[in-house]
């Protein structure tokens, strides 16, 4: 795959994922706030790529600073760092990656500062490199629930565009195929941005993966049919009782696979989960403009000016609903996620 986001000669190149499926283009980000408008207005997209990014933009934005006075150059870092902070408010791995930074900042008191830039700039690869490899690991554990000729639904896009590469829950996908399983995809459209008809359709059809592409409201129909054998999603934030926020229609398609009897499962890294949240009642809900509902890309009008409209982000899905959650260190229930990870 195209990376989706890197470190290049001194700037944070990002796959333009807004331009998907019709330009394949990038994005040279050479200065924070630059980022922050990428993440923002879904240049980069999906929760653990979000989170590289924003490590980025921090290191990128350490670079810029004048000074080499030490706590000058932590409150200037920490003015980034709020900015960066202040794109998205639902995925946590944003958060968890700026306060990564501020961790890898703190250990290096006493240390010249131009040490201190190249060590964030290291740190920042460190999270990217991590990320890969725990999809990596995520796409093995998840592999086993996936049977030869199974066809698995998946809603928005959770593959290698919305990570530092391979992807959550279509890392669970390749890793079926790479084992040689024959295997399909159906992908929801996701609206209103289309994240599963422009990029994970896209993404698959590069791997040469076998996939079809469907609209949102066609899920249930297809599952009553019998043709869907589970459902596997990302996520951008768990919370520490199991429930789950991920792309508005999330619940939907979890309620649909339980009145048919097929397995729900969620798939994230570790920093997707939130154990400072209790539930997921306590997950702040981003609200986008109307636009990305009455419009098709912001070009095509298709609702008439002025109505009034709702365009929550995200939802959220009890934990009731949610078969596992496959993690890089296994598939658990959504209630041991509070014991396997209480000490991260």
């Amino acid at each position: 795959m195209i990376p989706t986001v890197e470190w290049k000669e001194g700037a944070v190149r990002l796959l333009d994922q807004s331009r998907l499926p019709e330009h394949v283009e990038f994005v040279n980000c050479r200065d924070y706030r630059t980022v922050a408008m990428a993440i923002r207005e879904l240049r980069v997209r999906g929760a653990p790529a979000i989170g590289v990014t924003a490590a980025m933009g921090v290191a990128l934005g350490a670079q810029g600073i004048d000074t080499a006075d030490y706590e000058a150059f932590v409150k200037a870092v920490g003015g980034i760092c709020d900015h960066l902070a202040a794109t998205r408010p639902t995925a946590v791995n944003l958060f968890w990656a700026i306060e990564r930074m501020k961790r890898t900042l703190a250990s290096l008191r006493g240390r010249a500062v131009m040490e201190v830039k190249r060590a964030l700039i290291e740190e920042s690869q460190r999270i990217l490199d991590e990320d890969i490899a725990m999809n990596k690991a995520m796409g093995r554990h998840g592999a086993a629930l996936v049977h030869d000729g199974h066809t698995i639904l998946t809603h928005c896009n959770a593959g290698a565009l919305a990570t530092g590469g391979y992807g959550t829950a279509l890392g669970v996908v390749r890793a079926a195929w790479e084992q040689g399983k024959k295997i399909r995809v159906i992908a929801d459209e996701t609206r209103p941005v289309l994240q599963g008809a422009r990029l994970t359709a896209w993404e698959l059809m590069q791997d040469k993966i076998p996939v079809t592409l469907i609209t949102d409201n066609m899920a249930g129909s297809i599952m009553r049919q019998g043709l869907i054998h589970l459902c596997v999603v990302g996520a951008d934030r768990i919370a520490a009782n199991g429930d789950v926020a991920n792309k508005i229609g999330t619940y939907s398609v979890a309620v649909l696979a339980r009145a048919h009897g097929i397995p729900f499962y969620v798939a994230a890294p570790y920093s997707t989960i939130d154990l400072a949240t209790s539930s997921g009642d306590r997950i702040t809900i981003e609200q986008r403009n109307a636009e990305e509902v009455t419009s098709i890309h912001g070009s095509h009008p298709i609702a008439p000016l002025g109505v009034e409209v709702l365009n929550p982000a995200f939802d959220i899905t009890p934990a009731d609903l949610v078969t596992a959650i496959i993690t890089e260190r296994g598939v658990f229930k959504p209630y041991e996620l509070a014991t396997q990870f209480k000490h991260d």
